[in-house]
């Protein structure tokens, strides 16, 4: 099986030199993730990286396998949801039931939101959305950095190291 690797940034996956890093946010990681699977054709992707916890039971590293697009908004405008894309089929991406669902957005999220996720990054959805459009296999593991609240972006820096860290002992699980 040939695996591919991403994570947003380096500062997430210090010492983990088999990473591709794709930026951040939803067009950067879509972008990117699109130009490695040309070159790389692999038949599963997995994506590390960090997230806030919405749900404040959570610690270390999870697996997330429910995909929602936290800051699509057209309810002022159309009968939708928030997060629903008009004219889009794909507005959720489920891969099992089991694990966590993340909500991704193009903004570092420091306060209450209005979307119940278990946690929050800037990536996933698109990663998700590409692999699932591309018949990739998708696996999404986060290490929970902050509480995604008024600490967070202190907490991020803090806790980058650490969960690149758990990852590389855990790395056999996935």
């Amino acid at each position: 099986m040939n695996k591919l690797f991403v994570a947003a940034l380096k500062e997430e996956t210090v010492g983990l030199n088999y990473f591709h890093h794709i930026g951040v946010g939803k067009i950067n990681a879509t972008y990117n993730l699109i130009k490695l699977i040309h070159d790389h054709k692999p038949s599963k992707v997995i994506n590390y990286g960090t997230a806030g916890a919405i749900n404040k039971e959570l610690l270390g590293i999870v697996e997330c396998t429910k995909f929602y697009q936290r800051d699509m908004d057209v309810r002022g405008l159309l009968d939708l949801k928030l997060g629903e894309t008009p004219f889009d089929n794909i507005n959720e991406i489920i891969n099992s039931e089991e694990g966590y669902s993340c909500g991704s957005g193009d903004s570092f999220v420091n306060r209450q939101i209005e979307m119940n996720v278990d946690i929050v990054d800037m990536e996933a959805y698109a990663l998700a959305k590409v692999c699932k459009l591309e018949g990739i296999e998708f696996k999404c593991f986060k290490y929970i950095s902050d509480n995604a609240d008024s600490n967070a972006s202190s907490d991020w820096i803090e806790n980058c190291e650490k969960g690149a860290k758990l990852f590389h002992i855990r790395m056999s699980d996935f």
